[in-house]
C-alpha cells in the first residue's frame, strides 16, 4: 500500500516548465499530410530548445539552425545580410511559434557522429563568431534582414563541448581543446550579454553535470575561467541521462549546490536533455523500445514530478524532434501519439492550473505525486505516477489522503489512468471525503491524473 498525501489548500508555488523539451512540430505539407502539429499544440510545450534540428529534413535538414548552416562562407561579411541563410530556420521557429511554444536557442552545431564534422568546427576568430551570433539573435527577435520580431528569451551557446577530452580521435561537438572553448564561450557572452542585456544567455548544454569520468575537472576549469573574466550566466544547462527518475532529482541538487558555491547563485539550473537510458552500448536498443512504451511514459512522468519538487528552473526532454528514435511521444512514421504524450498531456493540466500544492507519498523514490490548483482555487488537478526499473516489481494499491476540496470538488472529481493499456482513460474509484482508493491495482509503471 503506498500512502500518498495531497493538500490543496496549502500552496507552495508556480508549476515551472517541467514539460519543455527538445525541438518542434511537423506542419503537414500540401503534398504530403502526415505530420504533429494539432497534437503538439494540444500538449502546450512551453519551450522548444531546436538543438539537433537538421538532423530532420522535415526542419530543412543541414540548413537549419546551426551556425554554419546560417552563416556558410566564413570570410563573408558579418555585417551584410546577404551573407546569412535564415530561410529554413525562419520557417522552422515560425512553426514552433505557431503551435505557442517559445523557441530555446542553441548557437552552435549539432552532434557529429561521423569521420567528417561540419558543423562542430572551431570558429577562426571568436570575435568574429560572436558578431555574428548578435546578427542571428538581431534577426531572430528583431528587425533586422527582414526579422521575425520573435519572442526568444534563451540563448545558449554551443552543446556538450565537454563531450570529449583534448586527445580523443574523434570530438564529436567541439573540435577544439578545453581551454579555447573557454575562451570561444567568455568572448561571445561578454559580447551577446552586452548587446542584449533583456535577454537570458547561457550555455554550455554540458554533457556530464558536473566534471566527468575522465579526470580533466572539465567543469570546475570552465566555472574557474567564468570567475577569471567576471562572467555572471544567466544559465547553466547540463544534461542527465539514466534510467531512475530519483538519480535525476538527486543531480538536480547537486548542480544547484555546485553553483552557489562557484559564483553563479543567479544562474538558472536548465536540465535540456534527459530521457531514459539504461546503457549506451549493450543495453542502448532496450533502452529505445523502452522510451517508446509505458516504461518510458512511466519515467518520464515521474521525472516531471520529481523535478519541479527540486532546486530546478527548467527540464526539457530530449527529443521530440520528428524521425528521431529517442521520441516517446510520437510515431516517427505515422506520428500517431505514443505513450509519452499522454504523460505530457497530463502534466499540463497542471501547468495551466499554474500553482503547486502541497503533496507528498511514503514512498518517494518509486511514487511520485504533484498538485496543483488554479489562482482562485476553483479548479485542482494532481498526477501519482509509479514508476520502478524492475520489471518484475509488484503492482500498488495507492491509497491517497485529499485535503482542502470544497463541496463542490468532490462531486465532481474525476480520474483518469495511464498504463500499458488505457491511455489516459477514466476509471472508477471509491472515495470516502478524504481518501481516494481503487477497485482495482496500479501498475509498477502507470499514472493517474486526478481531477475536479
Amino acid at each position: 500500500m503506498a500512502n500518498i498525501l495531497l493538500d490543496f489548500s496549502k500552496k507552495i508555488g508556480a508549476i515551472k516548465p517541467m514539460n519543455a523539451g527538445n525541438n518542434g512540430p511537423k506542419i503537414p505539407r500540401g503534398d504530403q499530410t502526415s505530420g504533429n502539429f494539432d497534437t503538439f499544440k494540444m500538449l502546450g510545450i512551453p519551450y522548444a530548445r531546436v538543438h539537433d534540428a537538421n538532423f530532420s529534413l522535415e526542419y530543412g535538414g543541414p540548413f537549419t539552425v546551426d551556425f554554419w548552416a546560417i552563416f556558410p562562407n566564413w570570410n563573408a561579411d558579418p555585417d551584410d545580410p546577404k551573407s546569412y541563410d535564415f530561410l529554413m530556420t525562419d520557417v522552422y521557429l515560425q512553426s514552433i511559434e505557431k503551435a505557442g511554444t517559445e523557441p530555446f536557442f542553441r548557437l552552435g552545431g549539432m552532434i557529429e557522429h561521423g569521420p567528417k564534422k561540419h558543423f562542430t568546427r572551431v570558429p577562426p576568430d571568436f570575435r568574429k563568431f560572436a558578431v555574428v551570433c548578435e546578427h542571428i539573435v538581431r534577426h531572430c527577435t528583431g528587425d533586422w534582414a527582414n526579422g521575425l520580431n520573435m519572442k526568444i528569451t534563451y540563448w545558449e551557446i554551443w552543446n556538450e563541448p565537454d563531450l570529449d577530452g583534448d586527445d580523443s580521435p574523434n570530438k564529436r561537438n567541439w573540435q577544439g581543446t578545453a581551454e579555447q572553448f573557454y575562451e570561444m564561450f567568455v568572448v561571445a557572452y561578454k559580447h551577446l550579454k552586452a548587446a542584449f542585456p533583456h535577454l537570458k544567455f547561457g550555455g554550455p548544454a554540458a554533457c556530464a553535470a558536473i566534471n566527468n569520468g575522465r579526470g580533466d575537472h572539465w567543469t570546475d576549469r570552465f566555472f574557474a575561467a567564468l570567475e577569471k573574466n567576471c562572467v555572471a550566466l544567466d544559465f547553466y544547462s547540463w544534461h542527465c541521462y539514466t534510467c531512475e527518475p530519483s538519480v535525476i532529482a538527486d543531480t538536480c541538487r547537486t548542480v544547484r549546490d555546485y553553483l552557489d558555491s562557484h559564483g553563479q547563485k543567479q544562474a538558472e539550473s536548465v536540465l535540456n536533455e534527459w530521457n531514459y537510458v539504461k546503457g549506451w552500448s549493450d543495453a542502448w536498443v532496450y533502452s529505445l523500445e523502452q522510451e517508446g512504451g509505458m516504461k518510458g511514459a512511466a519515467f518520464a512522468l515521474s521525472t516531471m514530478l520529481a523535478c519541479q519538487k527540486q532546486p530546478l528552473d527548467m527540464l526539457m526532454y530530449y527529443d521530440m524532434r520528428v524521425s528521431c528514435g529517442m521520441n516517446g511521444l510520437w510515431d516517427p512514421i505515422t506520428f500517431d501519439r505514443r505513450k509519452s504524450w499522454y504523460s505530457y498531456f497530463m502534466f499540463e493540466k497542471l501547468a495551466s492550473l499554474g500553482t503547486e500544492v502541497e503533496s507528498s507519498t511514503d514512498e518517494p523514490k518509486q511514487i511520485f505525486v504533484l498538485g496543483a490548483t488554479s489562482a482562485k482555487g476553483s479548479r485542482v488537478a494532481a498526477i501519482v505516477s509509479c514508476f520502478k526499473d524492475d520489471d518484475n516489481f509488484s503492482v500498488h494499491k495507492p491509497s491517497i489522503r485529499i485535503l482542502g476540496l470544497t463541496a463542490v470538488q468532490k462531486e465532481n472529481l474525476s480520474v483518469r489512468l495511464l498504463d500499458a493499456k488505457l491511455d489516459c482513460v477514466e476509471v472508477p474509484f471509491d472515495f470516502d471525503g478524504e481518501t481516494m482508493t481503487f477497485p482495482f491495482n496500479v501498475d509498477h509503471n502507470a499514472g493517474l491524473l486526478i481531477q475536479a
